[in-house]
C-alpha cells in the first residue's frame, strides 16, 4: 500500500506523467513486498517551490508513504532512484529535490482497515 506523490515547479506535459507514473512503478519494488499493484501515485506540476529564497531552479518535493516498515538501505537506494528519475524526466537536479519518507501503521482501503 505505498503512495508517492510529488510538487515540481515545472509543467509536465501528460507523456511525463505516464513516464513518471511508470518508472515510480518500477522504482517501488526497492522495497521488499511492494509493487506497482497497490502503488497510488499523485502528480502535482507547476507548483510555486522556493528552496534556499529561490524559485529561478526546478525544485521537487517527493513524499513516499509505506504500509509498515523498511530498511534504511531501502530508503537509501530509492532515494537515489527518486532523484536519478526526476533528473531525467523533468531536468530536477538531486541538489534541488526533498525527500520525505513516512512508514504508515494504518492503512484502509475498500471500506475496511488492513
Amino acid at each position: 500500500m505505498p503512495f508517492i506523490q510529488s510538487k515540481v515547479s515545472v509543467g509536465m506535459t501528460r507523456e511525463q506523467k505516464e513516464s513518471l507514473k511508470t518508472k515510480l512503478g518500477q522504482a517501488i519494488t526497492i522495497f521488499p513486498g511492494k509493487s506497482e499493484r497497490w502503488l497510488m501515485v499523485g502528480l502535482e506540476d507547476n507548483c510555486d517551490l522556493y528552496f534556499q529564497g529561490s524559485n529561478a531552479e526546478p525544485a521537487a518535493f517527493i513524499e513516499v508513504k509505506v504500509f509498515g516498515g523498511f530498511t534504511d538501505a531501502a530508503s537509501e537506494k530509492m532515494t537515489a532512484e527518486l532523484c536519478r528519475i526526476y533528473g531525467e524526466e523533468l531536468g530536477i537536479s538531486a541538489s534541488r529535490i526533498y525527500i520525505k519518507y513516512e512508514e504508515v501503521e494504518r492503512w484502509c482501503w475498500n471500506g475496511s482497515n488492513l
